[in-house]
């Protein structure tokens, strides 16, 4: 098992390294039928480049999307898709000087444990840049999900010390994450989240926080016993993202301080309906979808590329040495996590509703 691939009927395998020459994705499994072009897929790739704000890196790739297999005349054929971004705005040479240098926090040392011979620059296949794969992977998915009803969106609901003290509502969630640096689903408040991260980023520091990722109107019923759970699935997905060091599901950690009365999502009858009168368990129960809006958190760490001086070891002389790096890193990857945070949920989604049968692998069903 090589680790690069998701999925057991919707299948995405994402393939290339920070600086090589491209990076791109190949999912197999989309129905045949589904009408797409290269700008809807393009949009959801402009939403996670870098280089837009002074939140993010100056890195400024514009992540032209090329298809290369499985779509023909403005519709997927049923066979795999393969899409490719080229890597333009590359500059490995600060690469090449610490090389031997493991960065703390990276993935450097690690790679270079298990692999022993690695792609060093820009973090090579460890580099949030492996991301752009998984975001046009999701367009599909979430088209796909689209026609069943099913949306899914992301804000980020706090950074470093600042965060929301009231929960948005779903139409602030919808509308105003797209028109601030944040993504945040109050402008004023991701004006003071922008204010820390530019505070930070001014004392060769960076800052953290964390991306709520939602799916609503998803259908009771995904999700299979015991191990293929659909929070553990979705757990799974999102932790597999560089930058997140944990996930919750609902009321997640604040679980443990609840009681069972506080926890419990009590029923009730609407118009005959029966319907849960809150959401901590965030749409999944026993690992199976509920019918309320999944709603789950990334805990983001602080991007560890920063210019402080850090301690590490030199592993061509093995004696300690220390970093200041320079180069072009994201203060703060929170923005640029919600695009991919949505990719990932609306990939899982996908592959589980395949699998409960609510969405034909073979062909849409309205296809003319």
């Amino acid at each position: 098992m090589s680790g690069n691939s998701y999925g057991k009927i919707f299948e995405v395998t994402t393939w290339g390294e920070s600086h090589g020459e491209t990076v791109g994705v190949v999912v197999d499994g989309v129905p045949a039928g589904l009408p797409i072009d290269r700008e809807e897929v393009q949009k959801e790739l402009n939403r996670r480049r870098p280089g837009k704000s002074d939140v993010e890196t100056s890195r400024d790739e514009k992540d032209m999307v090329n298809f290369l297999s499985g779509v023909f005349q403005g519709k997927t054929l049923g066979t795999p898709v393969a899409m490719l971004v080229e890597n333009k705005d590359v500059d490995s040479e600060k690469y090449e000087e610490r090389k031997d240098k493991p960065r703390p926090g990276h993935a450097d040392l690690t790679y270079r444990l298990k692999y022993d011979h690695v792609d060093y620059r820009g973090g090579g296949r460890s580099s949030g840049r492996e991301t752009v794969g998984r975001v046009a992977a999701g367009a599909f998915a979430k088209k796909l999900l689209a026609r069943e009803g099913i949306e899914v969106l992301s804000h980020v609901v706090k950074v470093g010390s600042v965060s929301l003290e009231e929960r948005p509502s779903l139409d602030d969630i919808r509308e105003v994450p797209e028109k601030n640096e944040m993504r945040c689903a109050d402008s004023q408040v991701g004006e003071k989240m922008k204010d820390e991260v530019l505070e930070g980023s001014e004392e060769g520091d960076s800052t953290g926080g964390i991306v709520e990722v939602l799916s609503i109107d998803t259908p009771a019923g995904l999700g299979e016993p015991v191990f293929d759970k659909l929070d553990g699935e979705l757990a799974k997905a999102l932790m597999s993202i560089g930058a997140v060091k944990g996930v919750e599901i609902g009321s997640g950690f604040d679980a443990a301080e609840k009681k069972g009365s506080e926890m419990n999502d009590f029923y009730k009858l609407e118009d005959g309906e029966l319907e849960t009168m809150s959401n901590h368990a965030g749409g999944i129960l026993g690992g199976i979808s509920s019918g309320e809006d999944i709603v789950a958190r990334l805990a983001v760490k602080p991007t560890p590329s920063i210019s402080k001086p850090q301690k590490t070891v030199d592993l061509s002389s093995m004696e300690e040495d220390r970093l200041e790096l320079e180069g072009r890193f994201d203060p703060n990857v929170c923005p640029r996590v919600g695009p991919v945070a949505e990719a990932m949920l609306a990939i899982v989604l996908t592959d589980m509703m395949m699998r409960a049968g609510k969405i034909n692998p073979d062909k849409v069903e309205d296809s003319e």
